[in-house]
């Protein structure tokens, strides 16, 4: 079971990095085909290092840890109710729960 689940997660990450990779060359032919630069054509992935910051950019979209801060606080003003993060918290507390109470009871 976990060797197929460590093939299934490879091969998933592939695919993920293959799409990218074909989108990347898509865009490359589109550019070809064209015979010019388009100021509106941008690459797929984009990664820009400076000195001191480094940007990235996807499908178009600046990204940037600012970007990942803002989201991470409208989330938490949002506080939206999810079943799910819900169940999952009872879930791991309920475990974390009882792998102490039988750890307790193996070293007393």
């Amino acid at each position: 079971m976990k060797i197929f689940m460590l093939k299934s997660i490879f091969v998933a990450g592939m695919m993920f990095f293959i799409v990218l990779a074909g989108m990347q060359l898509a865009n490359e032919g589109i550019h070809k085909m064209k015979g010019y630069e388009d100021i509106n054509f941008q690459k797929a992935i984009a990664i820009d290092e400076n000195e001191k910051q480094l940007s990235a950019t996807f499908l178009g979209k600046e990204i940037s840890s600012h970007n990942i801060d803002d989201k991470k606080r409208k989330l938490e003003e949002m506080s939206a109710y999810n079943f799910f993060s819900t169940m999952g918290k009872s879930i791991s507390d309920g475990v974390a729960k009882s792998l102490e109470k039988m750890i307790n009871l193996f070293t007393e």
